[in-house]
């Protein structure tokens, strides 16, 4: 190939946006010549290597607008720790099979056990897939849907927690939620029953919800919505955050509660 053909390439390449063939072209031609592949093998390995570019670029910027607290995969999960969990049964959920179906995930489980760093790795999992997530505590969609009904903007900032096709709720039943709160969180729930699949993490167990929300008639109707297609998963364990000191024997274990 002569140094004309190859700068012509290499323009055709930039107009058309392929800027990671651009970058790999010269290279791969020369591993191309090298192990004498044919035509089809070496445009197979150079759009390969710009779709993988591409996907990669994609899920990092997926992942920022996602809102994670902090960006920890599912096979970082310590299941030794963690007994009570299923890992085939998790691993199952890292398919994505929950979200086509239309299905919630609710992780109960006391502070600590690692209910946030399990949605955090679906979510991750779920954006690999090609989907969109979104991430929220339940005490700030709140106090962000109270705000925006104060300022007439309510029906816009339901529309953004409804578009993502996953959407993440942590921490529910950390801190008390007000009467108007929990309207605000049902008319939420409402907007994506049936529509768009949640998981939803808890330290209270279902039967505490009506406290959680201050009506035990909104918490109904909205664990009515939530369970109607959903999997629960129970976490029964000690801390992370005691991990270290229970294997330095500087305090002693408890027995695993169960939330149900």
């Amino acid at each position: 190939m002569s140094a004309g053909q190859l700068e012509r390439l290499g323009e055709h390449l930039q107009r058309l946006r392929l800027f990671k063939c651009h970058e790999r072209l010269e290279a791969l031609l020369q591993e191309a010549v090298a192990a004498e592949l044919s035509y089809a093998d070496f445009l197979d390995t150079l759009l390969g290597e710009e779709v993988a570019a591409k996907t990669a670029k994609n899920v990092t910027m997926r992942t920022s607008l996602a809102r994670f607290p902090f960006v920890k995969s599912l096979e970082a999960f310590d299941f030794d720790y963690q007994p009570s969990i299923d890992r085939k049964q998790l691993k199952g959920l890292g398919n994505c099979h929950f979200i086509e179906h239309g299905e919630n995930l609710v992780i109960l489980g006391p502070p600590g056990v690692g209910k946030t760093h399990l949605a955090v790795g679906l979510g991750l999992k779920a954006i690999e897939a090609g989907y969109r997530v979104l991430f929220t505590t339940a005490a700030n969609m709140i106090a962000t849907l109270t705000k925006a009904h104060q300022e007439g903007r309510l029906e816009d900032k339901l529309k953004f927690y409804t578009v993502p096709r996953l959407l993440i709720i942590d921490e529910i039943g950390y801190l008390p939620i007000d009467r108007h709160g929990a309207n605000l969180f049902f008319q939420l729930i409402s907007r994506r029953y049936e529509k768009g699949p949640m998981i939803l993490t808890s330290n209270q167990s279902f039967g505490a919800w009506g406290e959680v929300f201050g009506d035990r008639i909104i918490a109904t109707a909205i664990l009515d919505r939530i369970l109607h297609h959903a999997v629960t998963i129970n976490i029964r364990g000690n801390s992370y955050r005691l991990k270290d000191k229970l294997k330095a024997g500087l305090v002693r274990a408890e027995e695993p509660a169960t939330i149900t």
